[in-house]
């Protein structure tokens, strides 16, 4: 959406608010007392009612806004500024363009904002032919970890692991045209731990049932091969790897260089909400402007 149509729909608070009250009316609304469905709204007391047990329940509650005390059109510049471009944005530029005094609720708000859309692509699950394989990104050490000497490699304070899996399917393409494989829907789980079993848990969690997996030829993707997986474990050449496995590679690549870029110092514990804004928005790539309406959608949920 560019900024003078955003300026237009929603520069006011009551644009912003009848918006929201739009996308929630077609998400529906479900009464904490009695778990019904069936509300009518209220004009004097801008709360929905329940039909049944007469409880009322405002705009915000149930939904990410809850126990917010920001203006709506603060969470609309966010989520605008969040979705215009491929990339994103700090949360220090937010709250430099929002002119608001203090910078940890601006901060609060739009990992709020990451965490549903977390939530909206946790509904859904790859198929086909998947890629995975590990990615390491660079994290702030822990306060508890910095009298340690510092490790290299994997098990290094100073990076967290996450597996990434990328759905794609093979495309003819002329010999010297790369990649070889198209990609569709992406996902990324940080891995505090990472061993065959917690692998098996991912992959059946974030991939759906006969989904065969393409993976390069570490011990713990062929352990899982032994025991039975559809999983291609072949040790690959460093040189053969973005053929065999384009697209995680690609996506790994490019977090890595917005988490350097935009944000700087990552923190182990906030690192999950930056791969969730990164991937919900890589997965919807082609939406164009329906993307800030698809953001509000994600903001209804909890």
């Amino acid at each position: 959406m560019k900024l003078l149509e955003f300026a237009e729909k929603f520069g006011t608070e009551p644009q912003c608010k009848m918006k929201f009250k739009e996308v929630r009316d077609k998400a529906g609304v479900t009464c904490k007392c009695c778990g019904s469905t069936e509300h009518y709204w209220l004009n004097s007391k801008e709360m929905y009612q329940c039909k049944r047990c007469k409880f009322r329940t405002s705009l915000r509650s149930g939904t990410v806004m809850q126990a917010s005390n920001l203006p709506f059109r603060y969470w609309f510049i966010a989520l605008h500024f969040m979705t215009r471009d491929k990339k994103s944005v700090s949360a220090y530029q937010v709250q430099r363009e929002l002119g608001h005094r203090y910078y940890e609720p601006i901060w609060a708000m739009m990992h709020k904002i990451r965490q549903s859309m977390g939530i909206r692509d946790d509904r859904y699950i790859l198929q086909g032919e998947v890629e995975v394989d590990e990615g390491f990104f660079e994290t702030l050490v822990p306060e508890n970890q910095k009298d340690e000497p510092r490790k290299a490699g994997r098990g290094s304070q100073k990076q967290s692991m996450a597996m990434v899996f990328a759905q794609s399917e093979k495309v003819k393409l002329p010999k010297n045209k790369r990649p070889s494989r198209r990609c569709r829907y992406f996902k990324m789980i940080v891995c505090p731990e990472f061993n065959a079993r917690i692998a098996r848990t991912l992959i059946e969690k974030s991939t759906e049932k006969g989904t065969r997996l393409l993976s390069d030829g570490y011990s713990v993707y062929k352990k899982l091969k032994e025991e039975g997986m559809d999983i291609s474990a072949e040790k690959t050449p460093k040189e053969q790897a973005h053929i065999k496995l384009p697209w995680v590679h690609s996506a790994i690549g490019n977090l890595k260089r917005i988490l350097n870029g935009i944000y700087h110092h990552s923190d182990k514990m906030y690192i999950q909400n930056y791969m969730d804004e990164f991937c919900w928005k890589l997965n919807r790539r082609y939406f164009g402007e329906r993307l800030f309406g698809r953001g509000l959608i994600a903001l209804t949920l909890t």
